[in-house]
């Protein structure tokens, strides 16, 4: 790597910190697994955390444009990003410096054992997809386990 290459890739994670602001998580009330990922994902971002607890959550996620075969528990916005689920911290970070043109979120469907906050002792993980979807549609954004 060249110290230029190195040097826009600093800029652009610089910019990125900048620019996001805090954390608004929407979840299910009482939901425990939701506090779980927000403190993994502070910890990954270095951003406030606030969380809401919300009955109207569905409501919300149909305004927020969320699919409904990709919901979980909870619901993030961050600088107008909408994040859906235990998506981790390296995923988010790399979509707030990106923002690929067409999409508005990620989402990892239902609660998959072993994704961030679905951590369980003795429990194998289970693999997972984190998918961005939006306006130009839906893909495959990673894929762990």
């Amino acid at each position: 790597m060249t110290i230029k290459t190195l040097a826009g890739a600093l800029a652009l994670l610089t910019s990125t910190a900048a620019m996001a602001s805090d954390i608004i998580v929407h979840r299910d009330p009482g939901c425990g697994c939701c506090g779980k990922w927000a403190a993994l994902v502070k910890a990954g971002l270095g951003l406030p955390v606030t969380i809401v607890d919300d009955p109207a959550r569905a409501a919300f996620d149909d305004r927020r444009g969320v699919p409904k075969d990709l919901r979980s528990c909870h619901t993030a916005i961050i600088d107008g990003m909408v994040f859906e689920g235990h998506v981790p911290a390296a995923d988010m970070k790399r979509l707030l410096a990106t923002r690929p043109k067409g999409i508005t979120g990620l989402a990892v469907a239902g609660m998959p054992m072993g994704s961030p906050g679905m951590e369980v002792a003795g429990m194998r993980a289970q693999g997972y997809d984190v998918i961005a979807f939006g306006p130009g549609g839906r893909r495959v954004f990673a894929h762990h386990g």
